[in-house]
């Protein structure tokens, strides 16, 4: 196998979920069947590396230097929700109506890798919070031990800054049958229960 095709392979690697096989599957694609498209998403790939950056006020993946969120005038400025990355920023869009504001932390508190509240970029939204506008911060981490502890400081956060905190909502999915939930969620339900009214 040529040097430039081992490259092209080892390259394509890099993508999450995608091993030795399926690079060289892909690879083997674009050169016998696809080489116009192959063309396209290299000069793509090539522009969006050098051009995407992040927005300076929430984080999120942009091309200019405030997100076309941040900068609509539509959005209600008094609500922030923050998320761990751009995929769960882009979920809540696309399944929800939230009109609010965000903020993207690019990871969770974990000390293990190296990823404090500096890397978060939580100084930034301590100004954020400081600024007077946002009345709720919604905290939508992961449900993981990471997102948890991320969460819990998130909140103490909001509360020092006289924001009010409020967490999504996590346990028994709907249209879920009790018996074919997992422990852990449904033990985090169980506990999380809340009154009818």
């Amino acid at each position: 196998m040529s040097k430039l095709l081992t490259d092209l392979i080892e390259a394509l690697r890099c993508l999450p979920g995608v091993g030795g096989k399926s690079a060289q599957r892909m690879a083997f694609h674009l050169l016998e069947r696809d080489r116009e498209r192959g063309q396209r998403l290299a000069q793509v790939l090539e522009q969006a590396m050098r051009e995407i950056g992040n927005c300076s006020r929430c984080r999120n993946f942009s091309e200019t230097p405030v997100c076309n969120l941040c900068s609509s005038s539509s959005r209600d400025r008094q609500v922030l929700c923050v998320v761990e990355s751009p995929t769960e920023l882009a979920a809540i869009e696309q399944a929800t109506g939230y009109r609010g504001q965000y903020f993207v932390l690019l990871g969770r508190l974990s000390p293990l890798d190296g990823l404090g509240p500096e890397e978060l970029g939580l100084d930034r939204l301590a100004e954020r919070l400081g600024e007077g506008e946002i009345e709720e911060m919604i905290i939508a981490t992961n449900p993981t031990v990471e997102g948890e502890a991320t969460a819990h400081y998130l909140a103490q956060l909001a509360r020092a800054a006289n924001v009010r905190p409020t967490r999504l909502a996590h346990g028994v999915p709907l249209g879920g049958e009790l018996e074919y939930v997992d422990r852990g969620t449904l033990a985090h339900a169980f506990g999380s229960r809340q009154s009818l009214d």
